[in-house]
């Protein structure tokens, strides 16, 4: 949702520069920076902008540079006295041409008056704000694209991290076995093989792990299908990066096997960078 917009206005009396950014957010959070003279078209310019942005912290600054034939200026000879006569008490040996410099700084001495707004420069005005937004969200479906790429190559290394669990299941059930008969050896016990058996297969069940790798391969490519999409997705592919968290999750506490831990280590390596840049997606 990060992005930058910007379109500028030329006048025969003003430039008007209109910036538009975004970062992330769950909802829409728009700050507007408007001229007091185009305050009254605030409204109009929020709906636009909620029109074109779905989500994201906007910040929508406008900025209005009069050309000097375009100001009519007014000098305020009796605020300008007002001040002369408070600065001379408290420097009396000034003189008005040194005091007068720094008088003309002051607020409100001089201000400047425009005609009111007319229905063509805001309508050229308007134009310019859908510009610099068609701008902003070109940036995002720029950098949208980038994304995909990112996302995508994260999601298939899972999958090929999870192909990789494989070779190791076969030999996690010979180890468990291997491990209890050392253990029944050791205490030296009669046993009845047919129970030690219906026990061994019980607790294998309880570490099968197939049902979580069918339900992880499936959710990846659940991902990577809306990931093509064209529609908003961003609330659907953090719900999706959930589910795949869970399986993993599921995995690590059934492996039981130190290569398949680190296997699982790898996979929620991939999955936090997929959390993290699915933040970026609307």
């Amino acid at each position: 949702m990060t992005g930058y917009g910007k379109a500028v206005l030329e006048l025969p009396e003003k430039k008007v520069t209109i910036e538009i950014r975004s970062l992330n957010s769950k909802t829409l959070d728009l700050n507007t920076r408007i001229p007091s003279f185009y305050r009254e078209k605030e409204l109009e310019i929020r709906n636009l902008i909620s029109e074109k942005v779905q989500r994201g912290k906007v910040d929508f600054s406008m900025l209005v540079e009069l050309n000097p034939a375009a100001r009519n200026q007014n000098i305020n000879a009796e605020l300008i006295k007002s001040y002369m006569a408070e600065f001379k008490s408290i420097t009396p040996n000034v003189t008005d041409g040194e005091l007068l410099p720094v008088v003309m700084r002051l607020p409100d001495v001089i201000s400047y008056t425009q005609d009111d707004l007319g229905e063509d420069e805001w309508n050229q005005i308007r134009a310019t704000i859908i510009d610099a937004i068609d701008a902003l969200n070109q940036f995002r479906l720029d950098e949208g694209k980038v994304l995909e790429k990112y996302l995508t190559l994260n999601l298939n290394n899972i999958l090929e991290l999870l192909t990789q669990v494989v070779p190791f299941e076969k030999e996690r059930i010979e180890a468990i076995k291997e491990r209890f008969n050392k253990r029944l050896e050791e205490v030296k016990v009669d046993i009845d093989q047919n129970r030690f058996e219906q026990e061994l297969i019980f607790y294998v069940e309880k570490l099968d792990i197939t049902e979580e790798k069918v339900r992880l391969k499936n959710h990846c490519e659940y991902f990577l299908k809306e990931l093509a999409g064209t529609e908003s997705n961003g609330k659907k592919l953090g719900f999706i990066s959930q589910e795949i968290g869970r399986e993993i999750n599921t995995l690590g506490s059934k492996s039981n096997h130190s290569e398949m831990q680190k296997i699982v280590v790898q996979m929620k390596d991939e999955l936090e960078k997929i959390k993290e840049q699915s933040l970026n997606i609307l």
